[in-house]
């Protein structure tokens, strides 16, 4: 398998407009070929779908979906760009799976893009401790290189598991990311197909539960009693 680097990634995308997942993928298959990725991104009409990318997308739908139990409720705005795409079969099944999805994997941002700098700097400062207490306990010291290049790959799995576009659709065993299956279907439909924003509810989330001792509360009553 190619080693892929962010910047080859980063590359292509400027190149095509497509998803970062797409580039990725396009990259390892064309074994770090740019030009035979680029071909990749156009035969599975991904370029299609990024010049969809600057459309205004101000139709679709507000999603509301109570999973199981009702303990768990996700509210997610997902858009295309005319209301009769909006009734489309396809769309409103995609809109499904991105209910069920933020429901079962609890990501925190839509998209890599909008995760806040200061989150970024939190995780790569964590992962860096985390290196340097594993360098004191080894006593070994890993050179600066391999360290940025560590630091690189747990921040994008970070990315990975904390951003729905990057998170592998649970209703899928193909594996396909949110993002991947957006561009597939506004290649598909026409029009740009996003997730814009979503708000995720747990039942008694921020709630500090104050557990009391049986034991102890029937000796105090006593106690008092006495």
């Amino acid at each position: 398998m190619a080693n892929v680097s962010a910047q080859d990634v980063k590359v292509l995308r400027d190149r095509t407009g497509a998803g970062m997942m797409d580039c990725k993928n396009a990259l390892v298959e064309a074994e770090g070929d740019q030009e035979k990725a680029v071909e990749i991104i156009k035969k599975k009409g991904l370029a299609k779908a990024a010049k969809k990318a600057g459309a205004i997308a101000a139709e679709g739908v507000i999603h509301a979906y109570i999973h199981a139990g009702s303990r768990i409720g996700v509210l997610a705005e997902i858009n295309c760009q005319t209301d009769f795409v909006s009734r489309n079969e396809e769309f409103r099944s995609f809109v499904e799976e991105v209910g069920l999805q933020i429901a079962s994997s609890a990501p925190l941002y839509v998209r890599a893009s909008e995760v806040p700098a200061i989150d970024l700097e939190k995780q790569q400062a964590l992962f860096r401790g985390q290196l340097e207490e594993e360098e004191k306990q080894t006593g070994k010291k890993r050179p600066d290189a391999a360290v940025a290049k560590i630091l690189e790959g747990k921040l994008q799995k970070w990315l990975d598991e904390v951003c729905l576009e990057n998170q592998e659709l649970v209703t899928r065993e193909d594996k396909k990311t949110v993002g991947a299956v957006s561009d597939e279907l506004t290649a598909k439909l026409g029009e740009k197909i996003s997730v814009r924003r979503f708000t995720r509810y747990e039942l008694g989330e921020g709630i500090e539960v104050v557990k009391k001792d049986l034991a102890a509360d029937v000796a105090e009553t006593l106690a008092k009693g006495a």
